[in-house]
């Protein structure tokens, strides 16, 4: 047992019980218990254990990021004070304004990255409980030798859930090398429209106009594309999860930007349209959305303009 084995048992123990309940209770329901579907059901099944566990975790990540957009413009005022300013007053001075700022808006750069951080291990838990069991090695709990055989007969479509991408192709089952190319192109898919209903959506139009945004537009094309050394290295078992996982984050990010858009932002405009056409808004809250909602004059879209421009135009 290598260290990262032995750093992760609690966790493997945990998954394989996730594992044998499901796995147990859809065997009950008369499914095969060396069924592919079986084992597929079986690991959504942990997904769903998993990510309901993290849901206080990711809505303090989603408000985080919003956050970290929030601040964005704040953020650049610091960056230009300091500009050109390499003496160490100057690089002390600036760390502290901008810990200052993390403060005051109650984030950092790192607590949007906390629910992958916790999933992380859940996945490379799941990893060594899969790859034992490939390797006809019972598991330490509860992946006995039943379960174990059980999970290396599996297959769907033709396709042995505990073979990876190169194996298929050295073994020449296409099956496997299809449904993994599928589910690479699927996951690359739900991660760019995952970050894309962020940037476009739940932005505000300030924080828009940053060159942090900006930035971040470049990585939304790049991040999704290293789910390409998962598809290749990984187990088509283990790709089913972190699949399930994405379409999870997809369907989670799509209800909180729906229900708790970035004030300012498209979502946030589109939510108060709807509160309001039910009679839901306060007269304070309808006139913030007039201001900030563009008006039609003669077919063409105009945005409102202040008293003083108004009279200027009048005259």
């Amino acid at each position: 047992m290598d260290f990262f084995e032995t750093i992760l048992w609690p966790l493997r123990w945990l998954v394989e019980l996730v594992l044998a309940v499901w796995h147990q209770a859809l065997t009950w329901l008369g499914m095969e218990p060396a069924s592919g579907l079986t084992w597929v059901l079986s690991i959504i099944g942990l997904v769903i254990v998993v990510r309901s566990a993290l849901i206080p975790v990711t809505v303090r990540q989603i408000k985080s990021q919003r956050r970290m957009m929030d601040l964005a413009p704040e953020m650049k005022k610091v960056q230009d004070k300091y500009k050109g300013k390499k003496d160490q007053f100057s690089r002390e001075a600036m760390s502290r304004e901008t810990m200052a700022l993390y403060k005051k808006h109650g984030t950092n750069p790192f607590s949007s990255c906390l629910p992958i951080l916790i999933q992380m291990p859940v996945f490379f838990s799941l990893f060594y409980v899969l790859r034992h069991a490939s390797e006809n090695k019972t598991g330490i709990g509860f992946m006995n030798e039943s379960l174990t055989n059980s999970f290396n007969q599996a297959s769907i479509f033709g396709a042995p859930l505990k073979m990876n991408f190169t194996q298929g192709w050295e073994s020449g089952n296409w099956t496997v090398v299809v449904l993994l190319g599928v589910i690479v192109i699927l996951m690359i898919a739900s991660q760019f429209f995952t970050q894309l209903q962020i940037m476009s959506k739940n932005v505000s139009d300030e924080t828009k106009n940053s060159p942090m945004y900006r930035q971040q537009r470049i990585m939304l094309y790049i991040i999704p594309f290293a789910f390409l050394f998962s598809g290749v290295t990984f187990p088509l078992a283990l790709n089913v999860y972190w699949f399930t996982s994405n379409v999870w984050t997809m369907a989670q990010q799509f209800i909180v930007i729906r229900n708790l858009p970035t004030p300012g932002s498209e979502a946030w405009r589109a939510r108060q349209a709807r509160l309001k056409a039910k009679g839901k808004l306060t007269d304070d809250e309808v006139r913030a959305l007039d201001a900030q909602s563009p008006t039609k004059v003669d077919g063409q879209r105009t945005q409102p303009m202040s008293k003083k421009r108004s009279k200027k135009k009048g005259k």
